[in-house]
């Protein structure tokens, strides 16, 4: 359990998905290039088992904006995005239903 000021820390943004494309020697991982509104970021996202990059583009997605940088095969990723994964394996990644800003808080 972690306490409410905890969880305050977390920078939950709505993200559009302005590129994506597999990440060279990798079967399971995706470079995405995302706006935030302000400024475009490069996720290196797990999901390339379960999306086609093509089928990303355009999509607006939740992404954890404050997360430190990590290096993934070589490529840095700069934040997160945020999926949900059932016990059959199945994965979908978090979006929004209406249209709103790049860069929107997620609250």
């Amino acid at each position: 359990m972690i306490s409410i000021d905890e969880f305050r820390k977390i920078n939950l943004r709505v993200a559009k998905v302005l590129s994506a494309e597999r990440v060279p020697k990798s079967e399971k991982l995706l470079k995405l290039q995302v706006s935030l509104g302000t400024e475009q970021r490069q996720l290196i996202a797990g999901i390339a088992q379960h999306y086609k990059p093509e089928n990303l583009i355009g999509k607006k997605i939740v992404v954890v904006s404050n997360l430190a940088p990590a290096k993934l095969m070589g490529q840095e990723s700069q934040g997160m995005l945020l999926a949900a994964s059932d016990n059959n394996g199945r994965l979908s990644i978090v979006t929004v239903a209406e249209d709103i800003d790049e860069g929107s808080i997620v609250t």
